[in-house]
């Protein structure tokens, strides 16, 4: 009886380990999930580092049973408009140039959105190597997010154009994998629903249990407020920010407090309006990796926003890491969001509705006045985050989807992944 070799995948993605943004740990903890239900798993991405396009990585190396291929880039720094178009532009044609690689013949190729125009590399696969079974992991839908981030006018020549290469190249593909049905309903418009999939961005710390509050770290953050609001991460052009002063006013009244440990582009325009508006909101630098852990543990509640105009574009992270560590979310955006139904559906928080701020604080007044409650939140938020949205469930549901897809193959007919 002939052996089988384990089925092959080959993962695409602008930033791999050993960078640490999110997104490059979470494809990285994607392959060497993969590689632990026993796929082989050969991983590409660029040369240079994220945070300093003068970093270079080495060619070639082999970690946790991943084998990384990397491809070099120019030195062009992703903070340059130019430097984005060059670099994506260069990594879509090194990727596309792979199809013809015959020492690369894996059954399935998963390919991400970084950088931008990424899935267009299906149409070169499709073309050289009909063989391959093709999968989109969308994180960030385009060319929406830039025509909600004003890069693009809605109707003009330019989105239109893109939309249509999207459209051809989304059809291309034999999975379709989204981070929550607001993007699901999008990718629609592009894509047959009997081929998507919703896998979710997981957590990159996932305690056993509920994180105590750490007694310190919440005196320098809030004081003596009974009930403790954190915005915690990123705060850009996705993010909505001017109900802050709003409900930090609202909050005060039943002995509430907001503090933003944030950075991005928007962190200035906010400081600008609390300033303004004299809003009792606190301001901290973000809390380094080995302080993380205490920083996110903290507060009772973390806020989560999203501009309605960025509905289904983005699904925040935010929402994912604070239920892993057991802390519900108050969240700020469209009720068509995933994010909103997911606490609806679950029971993990709160949605701000404009005309219902004076129900939702009576909720919050007597939930921070009854310890009892808090536990039971804590606990429930992070038993949900364990059953629905945990790195292993994730797994599980790539582990399942890839498998229905590329059968295992046959050892004499197996091409053979090692560099050449």
């Amino acid at each position: 009886m002939q052996g089988h070799k384990p089925p092959t995948a080959l993962v695409l993605y602008h930033y791999l380990l050993p960078d640490d943004v999110v997104s490059a740990v979470l494809f990285t903890e994607l392959c060497t999930g993969l590689a632990e239900k026993g796929w082989r798993v050969v991983a590409s991405s660029s040369n240079r580092a994220r945070q300093d396009y003068r970093r270079t990585y080495p060619e070639n190396s082999v970690w946790n049973g991943v084998e990384f291929r990397r491809v070099w880039r120019p030195g062009l720094s992703q903070a340059s408009h130019l430097g984005r178009i060059v670099n994506a532009i260069w990594m879509v044609a090194a990727w596309s140039r792979l199809a013809l690689d015959r020492s690369l013949q894996p059954d399935v190729l998963i390919v991400g959105t970084d950088p931008v125009l990424s899935p267009i590399v299906a149409l070169a696969w499709k073309a050289f190597n009909p063989r391959v079974r093709l999968v989109h992991w969308c994180f960030d839908l385009y060319p929406e997010a830039a025509i909600a981030a004003g890069l693009l006018g809605e109707n003009s020549l330019p989105a239109r154009l893109f939309k249509h290469l999207m459209r051809r190249t989304y059809r291309g593909f034999h999975l379709m994998v989204d981070i929550g049905c607001c993007m699901r309903e999008r990718l629609q418009a592009y894509s047959s629903p009997s081929r998507t999939l919703t896998v979710p961005p997981w957590a990159l710390s996932e305690p056993d249990e509920p994180a105590p509050i750490p007694e310190l770290e919440r005196r320098e953050l809030f004081g003596k407020a009974s009930l403790a609001l954190l915005y915690s991460g990123s705060l850009g052009r996705a993010h909505s920010w001017h109900w802050v002063p709003e409900l930090a006013y609202a909050l005060r009244a039943i002995d509430g407090r907001i503090v933003f440990s944030a950075r991005g582009s928007s962190v200035a325009k906010l400081r600008n309006l609390v300033n303004e508006s004299k809003a009792p909101v606190d301001f901290v630098e973000l809390a380094p990796a080995e302080r993380m852990a205490e920083r996110v543990s903290a507060p009772d509640i973390h806020i989560v926003s999203l501009c309605e105009d960025w509905t289904g574009t983005v699904v925040p992270s935010k929402f994912f890491g604070a239920l892993a560590v057991g802390r519900p979310v108050l969240f700020v955006g469209s009720p068509d969001s995933a994010i909103a139904k997911w606490i609806e559906q679950f029971g993990v928080g709160w949605v701000l509705h404009p005309e219902r701020v004076g129900q939702l604080l009576l909720e919050l007044k007597h939930w921070s006045q009854s310890p009892e409650a808090k536990a039971r939140m804590f606990q429930h938020c992070h038993a949900v985050y364990q059953r629905e949205f945990s790195r292993s469930c994730a797994l599980d549901r790539w582990d399942d989807a890839l498998q229905d897809r590329a059968p295992a193959r046959d050892t004499e007919s197996a091409h053979q992944l090692a560099p050449q």
